[in-house]
């Protein structure tokens, strides 16, 4: 998939960072204008504050001594370096003293703060101009405020000052030049711009790279997706190990994946199990049903064909609720309520149900409970898991060569309690098998004697599952040892 502009724009990552950076660039307009505001507002503050203080020793000088002794401060002010602009001019304008040569016209015309700066050249600078320029034997112009520097083609400079008229009618102007103060402006300016235009750079660059790379993981998870989508449920998402919220996504998918194809390898497990270990049970029964319409019989027979075919038929319910058990543990849909469960009344229950059982088969049946535990869980479901363990270890328990006997033991090791039922039967030698055994309908027995359905272990590994703990089939030497274990604190 080509990785254009245009299919980046489309991604909602883009279209925030998009947002983002316009709401940053406005930010950082509004910033740069604030600034240069700010700097231009306080340094004509500064200047203003500067020239009253020049006001207040000037009218000072004036009280002392009156227009003589005004006219020499200035004059010796005016040819300090980096002087303010200072000129004293009579009631109709005309330059007297000072180091302006010329003003802007209607400068002076106006007492107080002039409302906007203004041009002005001093003394000398036109003469240097024509120096640069080879123009040494033209002569300066008059002085007076109607020489506009601008006018005359002549560098000026802008400054903002106080007019003021004295007693005499006579008017001073004290000024100072907006240069300085002007091109620390266009600093300030100029590098706020700078920074703006490469934070925006940078911004655009870092979304533009940003929005590829998550485009490209978008497209693997699109990419994985319709593979998955085509029947390959081994497909997965992939995981960078960024650990970012794609990687998360990912992981979450992945295991949903797993669980999914799990289901369905169950289900086909099922079907498949129906197909044929639930084939010879309908068999015997229809053959039982043909085989006694066959002939003349007597009543009795009749009854007992009727009766088979009832306890034929009562095993094959429980085996289709045993496979309807399991396949809701498995899925996780189970309308059992759970509650706190004393596992060593259940234990106890469950021994002394089958008590008789194993008296009649010749097995002892031993118990071995230290105190009490309990656990949140589902009384029924622990019963049922417990009571099909002990079923199959007192039938597989029978063939010891020494008495047969089945021990019930419960107990506490580290964050679980364990409940584990052993026999001193042949036991199952082989880790293979031990681990086949708990599957649907497998029967490790090959003769096939012993009356069940291979759904026993499978029903109780679903109960365990469900209990979030586990059921572990381990050698007794001799027998068989089957551990369910739970975890010490349920939170199912």
């Amino acid at each position: 998939m080509a990785l254009s502009l245009p299919a980046i724009m489309k991604t909602t990552a883009a279209r925030l960072s998009a947002l983002y950076l316009l709401l940053f660039a406005l930010c950082a307009v509004l910033l740069v204008l604030y600034m240069t505001s700010l700097s231009a507002r306080m340094l004509t503050a500064q200047t203003q504050e500067t020239i009253n203080d020049e006001v207040l020793g000037l009218a000072r000088a004036y009280q002392r001594g009156g227009l003589p002794v005004l006219v020499r401060v200035v004059e010796a002010r005016s040819r300090q370096p980096g002087a303010n602009l200072y000129l004293i001019a009579d009631a109709n304008g005309q330059i007297l003293t000072g180091n302006v040569q010329s003003l802007e016209p209607g400068v002076i015309e106006t007492e107080g703060w002039t409302t906007e700066p203004f041009s002005y050249q001093r003394f000398g600078e036109g003469e240097l101009d024509r120096l640069r320029s080879g123009g040494s034997d033209q002569s300066a112009p008059p002085a007076s405020e109607g020489n506009n520097p601008q006018s005359t083609g002549e560098k000026g400079h802008n400054a903002i000052a106080l007019v003021l008229r004295l007693p005499n009618q006579m008017i001073m102007l004290v000024g100072r030049d907006l240069g300085e103060p002007e091109r620390f402006r266009a600093v300030i300016s100029r590098a706020l711009t700078l920074a703006l235009g490469m934070m925006g750079l940078g911004g655009i660059l870092i979304w533009f790279f940003v929005g590829r790379a998550a485009l490209k993981r978008i497209d693997s998870v699109s990419d994985a997706s319709r593979r998955i989508m085509g029947g390959d449920l081994s497909g997965r998402l992939p995981v960078t190990g960024a650990g970012d919220e794609f990687d998360r996504l990912s992981e979450n998918f992945n295991s949903m994946l797993a669980r999914i194809a799990k289901l369905n390898e169950g289900l086909k497990q099922v079907s498949d199990n129906i197909a044929h270990d639930l084939k010879t049970p309908l068999t015997r029964l229809r053959n039982r049903a043909e085989a006694t319409l066959a002939g003349r019989h007597k009543t009795e027979d009749y009854r007992q064909a009727l009766e088979g075919t009832i306890a034929e038929s009562d095993q094959l319910i429980k085996t289709f609720n045993a496979i309807l058990m399991i396949s809701r543990l498995e899925a996780g849909y189970s309308s059992e309520q759970t509650g706190p469960v004393d596992l060593a009344a259940t234990v106890s229950d469950v021994v002394e149900l089958y008590e008789p059982v194993a008296e009649e088969a010749g097995v002892a049946l031993e118990t071995t409970v230290p105190e009490a535990f309990t656990i949140n869980g589902n009384r029924e479901l622990i019963g049922q898991a417990l009571s099909n363990i002990v079923d199959n270890a007192i039938k597989y328990s029978t063939d010891a060569a020494e008495a047969p006997k089945v021990r019930v033991a419960l107990e506490r090791l580290g964050n679980e309690i364990k409940l584990a039922v052993s026999d001193n039967g042949h036991g199952i030698p082989d880790d293979a098998d031990r681990a086949r055994a708990t599957e649907r309908f497998v029967r490790l027995e090959k003769s096939r004697s012993q009356p069940g359905s291979g759904l026993g272990l499978s029903l109780a590994k679903a109960i365990m599952t469900f209990h979030n703990g586990r059921l572990d089939l381990l050698p007794a030497n001799p027998g068989l040892s089957v551990v369910m274990s739970f975890p010490l604190r349920e939170t199912h």
